[in-house]
């Protein structure tokens, strides 16, 4: 029970810390939409992943998949284009990258 407890605390911890992270970067990018905008981001990122990676696998492919996924998602929340999209994606990505190296929470993408 107690890891059960413990994975639920990384897993609200990891999703805050992504949840910044998209509202930072896009900020940074000139969008006006709430933190909310950001969290339901993050949320979907994570669902979009589980639920490829659940299907698929993990590896390439199902990763590149996941991304596009999330990108169109991405574009639909925050209302922009497939090249803002994927700039601001692989900007999260980096930062994400580099949260995760010096906080780790979860293994798995943020």
């Amino acid at each position: 029970m107690a890891g059960l407890v413990i994975t639920i605390l990384l897993f609200i911890i990891a999703l805050i810390i992504s949840t910044l992270v998209i509202y930072v970067v896009t900020k940074m990018f000139g969008e006006t939409e709430s933190i909310q905008t950001a969290l339901i981001a993050a949320v979907a990122g994570t669902a979009i992943y589980a639920i490829v990676y659940y299907f698929i696998g993990h590896g390439l492919i199902a990763s590149v998949l996941a991304g596009i996924v999330w990108l169109i998602a991405l574009r639909y929340l925050y209302k922009i284009g497939w090249v803002k999209s994927l700039i601001i994606a692989v900007i999260i990505w980096i930062i994400s990258a580099i949260v995760g190296w010096l906080l780790p929470t979860l293994t798995g993408p943020v």
